[in-house]
């Protein structure tokens, strides 16, 4: 029982995955899960402690809990720097509470609503074509994060937002600072600000020479009275990096798994059925679920869960990696990928109302390239061995830093 102890006794939250499993939550989760639905846990870059929930009931009943709090500037909120803040430029809405959570969110959601996205999808479909008529001119082997995972969804964001192509080297490099957990924070905060910066110029543009994308849109509502251009500037911030980074890192690493997991890949690669390949996207988010540095709130109030009491200004974080494999609503086996599974219930956007908004374009972007990819290059195989790959154990998105393939 974690909460009898003291905090140097207590476990460090996020925890080192198991060597050789690169696509379980570490051991150290399951057994806390099969401990009870809450643990107490020592963050190490503040020293301070906070409440990790391991279970799906508890992280959906919390996740929807009004008394619990997105806003990152709260006392006892269970993060050291606000990921993705920096130049003084302000914070994401992703970290507020409503109502301005609400009312910057209703700024962009239309954008992102089944319909609109659907709409998107022949020209995803040509991008992914595009890429991979390029891949199989190329050399071989190649690394598959360069050629493909991460330019897909960054020229589709690109093409969403307004944001030219071309400046794509500066946008990734910034980002991937932004999310590494081990820069430090002043080095963070810098590239927040140089992104800021270059979203705040763009959306100065648009203002005076608007077209028909996302940003344009968002700068009428500068130009309305609507929103500040810095609020403008750091909804383009958060649109551009959740926009690419953790989509690139879902292909490559998904691409990873299915190629060590080579029945579910003839499976996905055979089949002309949508609903299959729907399927084994979620099936894919659920089991790999990316965000393994949990989603982190503060309590406002008591609250009681699961015999426990959670205390006011009490840090919380939710385990989602450990959640997706919860037995009590996966009971089939959990850690083994099925891509036959109903994974729909999966936590791997996260609940209540901050769920992820991009999760329609993140879901369609998926679909085209995991059925496009392995049915255009059937002997898609690893070009090294597993434990020389690369991954992304220290950044806020889980993934490969490299996929050497060929084929």
């Amino acid at each position: 029982m974690t909460d009898t102890l003291s905090p140097a006794e207590l476990p460090d939250f996020p925890m080192a995955r198991a060597a050789g499993c690169p696509f379980d939550p570490p051991p150290q989760l399951r057994d806390l899960q099969q401990e009870g639905p809450l643990a107490r846990v020592r963050i190490p870059e503040s020293g301070g402690t906070a409440w990790l929930v391991t279970t799906y009931a508890e992280q959906r009943a919390l996740l929807a809990d009004r008394r619990v709090s997105s806003d990152v500037t709260r006392p006892g909120f269970p993060i050291p720097v606000p990921a993705g803040s920096g130049g003084g430029i302000g914070l994401s809405f992703i970290l507020m509470d409503d109502p301005e959570h609400a009312r910057l969110r209703r700024m962009v959601q239309a954008a992102f609503t089944v319909r609109r996205v659907e709409s998107m999808r022949p020209a995803v479909q040509q991008i992914v074509d595009d890429m991979i008529d390029d891949l199989l001119a190329g050399p071989k082997p190649v690394d598959l994060v360069e050629a493909f995972a991460l330019p897909v969804p960054s020229l589709v964001i690109c093409e969403l937002l307004g944001v030219p192509y071309t400046d794509h080297d500066f946008f990734q490099e910034n980002s991937k600072t932004i999310i590494k957990r081990s820069v430090a924070p002043e080095e963070r905060a810098a590239a927040g600000g140089r992104l800021a910066q270059y979203l705040d110029d763009l959306v100065g543009r648009k203002l005076t020479e608007p077209g028909d994308d996302l940003l344009s849109r968002v700068a009428e509502r500068v130009k309305a009275g609507d929103l500040t251009r810095q609020e403008a500037a750091q909804m383009g911030v958060l649109l551009l990096i959740a926009g690419h980074e953790t989509t690139a890192n879902m292909i490559a690493l998904g691409t990873l798994a299915l190629l060590r997991h080579p029945a579910q890949l003839a499976l996905l690669r055979e089949t002309d059925d949508p609903k299959l390949v729907a399927g084994a996207v979620e099936e894919l988010l659920r089991y790999l679920n990316i965000t393994h540095n949990g989603r982190r709130r503060v309590a406002l109030e008591d609250i009681e869960i699961a015999g426990r009491t959670i205390r006011a200004g009490e840090g919380i974080i939710m385990a989602n990696d450990i959640g997706n494999r919860d037995p009590s609503v996966f009971p089939d086996n959990p850690d083994e990928l099925d891509i036959r599974r109903d994974a729909r219930r999966h936590v791997a956007f996260g609940f209540g109302v901050h769920q992820c908004l991009g999760q329609p374009l993140a879901r369609m972007e998926l679909q085209v390239a995991y059925s496009t990819l392995y049915r255009r290059v059937p002997t898609l195989s690893l070009a090294t061995d597993l434990d020389r790959i690369p991954f992304k154990h220290d950044g806020a998105v889980y993934g490969v830093y490299e996929l050497p393939v060929t084929w």
